[in-house]
């Protein structure tokens, strides 16, 4: 395969959204992270996480959004949910070394959680239909449909509980 094909082909699945997105609010994780820290390579690693994340998201992304094609429904969630955010922090934690921007361990922490509710996030976002490439809907849209899904991402356990907790009621005589 030709190079410019192979560019091609990687770029046609490329999310953009989600690199736009991930790249900015990964960065102000990391930022708000380290403000504490007060170290002189802040900038650097900031700025290695936003190059890192742009480039990658969005190739992260479309692997998600592919997974979801998967006919195991089970299989591909955990793609979204575990392999590729567990892929994607192997490889920033590696991209981070290699530049020698290595954040502190509370940052990577934190970092961790992000990613792990994000991954959800993500994964219930998807399932909606929002943040997908290709599919007719803008960015304007997506971002106005947020609120909505936020409140129903939030209100998931509250209303799997109460589902739950129903199971066990006593029926009143």
């Amino acid at each position: 395969m030709r190079r410019s094909t192979l560019l091609a082909k990687l770029f046609s699945c490329w999310n953009w959204k989600c690199a736009l997105l991930g790249a900015t609010v990964r960065s102000l994780v990391y930022l708000a992270a380290m403000v504490h820290a007060r170290r002189a390579d802040m900038g650097a690693v900031v700025l290695v996480e936003m190059v890192y994340v742009t480039l990658t998201a969005g190739v992260f992304a479309a692997l998600q959004q592919r997974s979801l094609g998967i006919r195991s429904r089970f299989l591909g969630d955990m793609i979204v949910v575990v392999g590729v955010p567990g892929l994607a922090q192997i490889l920033d934690w590696t991209a981070h070394h290699v530049m020698h921007a290595v954040a502190p361990g509370r940052a990577i922490l934190i970092v961790c959680l992000y990613t792990v509710i994000s991954a959800l996030f993500h994964l219930y976002f998807m399932r909606n239909g929002v943040f997908l490439t290709g599919c007719g809907r803008s960015l304007a849209d997506d971002v106005r449909r947020i609120p909505r899904l936020v409140a129903g991402f939030v209100s998931i356990p509250f209303v799997s509980l109460a589902k739950w907790s129903t199971r066990f009621a006593v029926p009143e005589a």
